[in-house]
């Protein structure tokens, strides 16, 4: 483990205490569990996903000019070879 610091509000603190004292972890233990939810339970949100998929945009080539329009037709001819 790698050891941090952490400023936690008054109200935060005090309520991470009830909850270590009521469920008898350590507050770490607490801190460690809302990150990992934070961290790998979370939703990417649609900005990032738009981020995304612009950056593929126009980085590879088909080949063909009207890729855009009879996207089915090559796609269906792809999986029928």
């Amino acid at each position: 483990m790698v050891k941090t610091q952490v400023q936690l509000t008054k109200e935060q603190y005090t309520v991470l205490k009830e909850l270590s004292k009521k469920n008898r972890e350590s507050i770490a233990t607490l801190i460690r569990k809302a990150v990992d939810q934070f961290l790998f339970n979370r939703r990417t949100d649609r900005a990032s996903l738009y981020r995304q998929a612009l950056s593929v945009v126009g980085k590879y080539e088909a080949g063909t000019g009207d890729i855009s329009q009879e996207h089915d037709r090559y796609l269906e001819e792809a999986y029928r070879s």
